[in-house]
């Protein structure tokens, strides 16, 4: 028996439509793409360090002169009406498109998009790395993705065979473009699609901008110009400190001079006063001795 209830909500999802749905966040065609698995990183506290080190790193910089969107870690959907057709790479970037196209979805619709990343880098760890260099190569040539980066920032490049992988797409497949050995022992390559060196730093992945002259700095960098900050802080107040001090000390000797010259000048005065006391003194004894002279001579002189 059908109440009124019942047809009711029959009613409501019978005239729901696909634009309907599309109205709801992350919905295309009725379909739901999520943006999230909720799982964390793969291999999280061995990856998390390293992620910090790209995806913050190049955003920071490649935003100040490009329209850019630089991302990481979020879902890449490559197949318009298969909500299982996705990958999360470590690092993506895209130029000429900016995070706004990406917000209505929270997540890269290669067909909303129009066009996959120009930029892709994963960073090698012990459950990914098989997938990196198999699968998600495959994916990422299919896509048209220019440029596949792969970082392995273990001692023994244990994950990936090398510490930095460079691959470039040719027709379509990639191929693996050779990489300098410096004689200090980093190893770097030039990404064309960036306009940076990629360097290889014991395990430390490093940006620089050859046109600028510039590496890009890092948490680490970052770090360190905290630190440096906070010495030339502390050299600064103690340098304010020891000038104070040494102020006091130029204002103590300047007024114990003044009143060494003061007393001196006292003293002074005092010795011409006693001196000009036993000078009168002098001379009233000497006119009281010719005095006396005089009153010798004159009863001499009497009859």
């Amino acid at each position: 028996m059908t109440t009124a209830a019942t047809a009711t909500t029959t009613a409501a999802v019978a005239v729901r439509t696909d634009a309907d749905v599309d109205l709801i966040p992350n919905y295309h065609h009725g379909l739901y793409y999520p943006d999230s698995d909720g799982e964390p990183l793969p291999d999280g506290f061995y990856q998390e360090p390293l992620f910090y080190q790209v995806a913050p790193v190049l955003r920071a910089y490649l935003e100040q002169f490009y329209d850019v969107l630089v991302s990481g870690d979020t879902f890449l959907y490559y197949e318009e009406g298969n909500p299982r057709r996705f990958v999360s790479p470590d690092c993506y970037i895209t130029f000429g498109v900016g995070r706004d196209a990406v917000l209505p979805h929270n997540s890269y619709w290669t067909w909303h998009i129009g066009k996959p990343p120009d930029f892709v880098l994963e960073i090698a760890s012990i459950s990914t790395a098989d997938k990196d260099l198999d699968e998600k190569a495959l994916i990422y040539a299919a896509l048209g993705i220019l440029e596949y980066w792969l970082y392995d920032a273990s001692p023994d490049s244990r994950f990936y065979g090398a510490p930095l992988i460079f691959l470039l797409l040719h027709g379509d497949r990639y191929v693996s473009v050779p990489l300098e050995t410096l004689p200090d022992g980093r190893i770097r390559g030039y990404s064309p699609t960036l306009g940076l060196y990629l360097y290889w730093d014991e395990g430390r992945l490093r940006f620089h901008d050859s046109v600028r002259n510039a590496w890009l700095p890092d948490l680490h960098d970052a770090l360190q110009a905290l630190n440096a900050a906070e010495d030339r802080a502390e050299a600064a107040v103690l340098d304010r400190e020891a000038s104070r001090a040494q102020a006091a000390e130029s204002r103590a000797q300047a007024a114990a001079s003044r009143a060494q010259a003061r007393a001196e000048r006292l003293e002074r005065e005092a010795a011409e006063a006693r001196a000009d006391a036993a000078e009168a003194q002098l001379a009233a004894m000497a006119a009281e001795l010719r005095l006396l002279r005089n009153e010798t001579d004159a009863n001499t002189s009497a009859p």
